[in-house]
């Protein structure tokens, strides 16, 4: 259905939803259109509003932060807000960004892992995006693509909270960090970076206390996030 609340859009709008609205309802996913002048929805694909529980008329009059707030997992936005600003910045017809994202449904209590991928559809009369074209597939069907999107968002969580200790660690203590991570042991290391196994147990303790880790567990989810293994 399209939004009741297209009649601040110019004609030409108006007449580019109505063109695509059947094709749309027929995509195997949910397709979402946004203004992105306040990223209202514009459009929501039949699929998704039956999915939500919503009809068209209250989903358009929602604002973007109740609807993220009613129906998403506000731990992912801090990876893909970033990347689709960058995507409307950089304004090109043949690019396009994809992302995981968590959704809750009416009907149940449990977050709901979906791949999205957005492209501009619209742009105004000066050539500046108007509006945004989102198709959006359920992964938790494929367990596998779950645990690995789980994976990747706790990565990235662990990443933004402890960057701060991370950039503490100089090239060497990053080098040494990886070679903790892969288990080698001091005389190890020692032999492979041409230092002694004492230099190495000193950078050790120096990596423990600026990254204020206690465990080998910990260590390796330095090494990870930070992509060092």
């Amino acid at each position: 259905m399209l939004s009741s609340c297209t009649n601040h859009l110019n004609e030409k709008v108006r007449q580019m939803l109505f063109m695509h609205q059947a094709s749309f309802n027929l995509v195997s996913g949910v397709v979402i259109l946004h203004d992105i002048r306040d990223w209202s929805i514009v459009f929501m694909s039949e699929r998704g509003l039956n999915e939500l529980k919503i009809t068209a008329e209250e989903l358009y009059l929602m604002t973007n932060e109740e609807y993220h707030a009613r129906f998403f997992n506000a731990d992912d936005a801090a990876d893909y807000v970033p990347k689709i600003a960058a995507l409307m910045q950089n304004n090109n017809d043949q690019a396009s960004v994809s992302f995981y994202q968590q959704l809750k449904f009416p009907d149940s209590p449990h977050w709901r892992w979906h791949l999205s991928s957005i492209r501009i559809f619209m742009r105004d009369d000066d050539g500046n995006p108007l509006l945004t074209v989102t198709t959006s597939i359920p992964v938790d069907a494929m367990h596998h693509m779950a645990a690995k999107a789980d994976r990747l968002l706790e990565e990235n969580n662990f990443l933004r909270n402890n960057y701060a200790n991370f950039s503490k660690l100089s090239k060497r203590e990053q080098t040494i960090l990886r070679e903790i991570a892969l288990g080698k042991s001091s005389i190890e290391i020692a032999d492979k970076l041409f230092i002694s196994p004492t230099t190495v147990d000193t950078h050790r303790r120096n990596i423990r206390e600026k990254l204020n880790t206690k465990s080998s567990f910990e260590i390796s989810k330095y090494a990870r996030a930070f992509d060092l293994i």
